[in-house]
């Protein structure tokens, strides 16, 4: 089993020289027509999620989550400004694209607190995360050593 977790690492490491890019490219074609955020049974990357704190039991959820890519464009200002100080392109937000992704399915479940994230793949317009949700409510999230502290008061 470790082994074929560490087949998938390697492989996940350099998608474009391993089968993984061939796989993924049909993946896309069906992921682009889905909504922007879809529930998925089990992770694309069972090793990455793994080693992030997934496990196949109640009370984990995942969620696939597509979020452009780029930098931002801010509105241009009506009133005058040379051209310098316009301050429309080149504008970099303050979050991650990750976080934006993780923020926008966090929002979708409230019920469920976000564990982790991790890159799943890419095109010219989209990134698409998978998010690691757990219930803090599950009785067998409550009883995990290893993930149990979701469950405590965090406010």
């Amino acid at each position: 089993m470790i082994r074929m977790y560490r087949h998938l690492q390697k492989a996940w490491k350099k998608p474009d020289q391993s089968y993984i890019r061939g796989v993924m490219r049909q993946r896309v074609i069906i992921w682009r027509r889905q909504p922007t955020i879809v529930r998925v049974d089990k992770p694309t990357r069972i090793d990455r999620a793994r080693r992030l704190g997934y496990k196949a039991k109640k009370g984990f959820v995942v969620v696939r989550v597509r979020v452009r890519r780029g930098g931002r464009r801010k509105p241009r200002p009506k009133m005058g400004r040379r051209q310098k100080r316009m301050g429309v392109k080149k504008y970099t937000p303050a979050k991650s694209i990750k976080l934006i992704g993780e923020e926008r399915v966090a929002r979708k479940y409230p019920n469920l607190e976000v564990l982790n994230s991790y890159w799943v793949w890419e095109d010219g317009i989209s990134k698409w995360f998978e998010v690691i949700l757990v219930d803090p409510s599950s009785p067998s999230i409550k009883s995990d050593k290893d993930v149990g502290w979701i469950s405590g008061n965090r406010h």
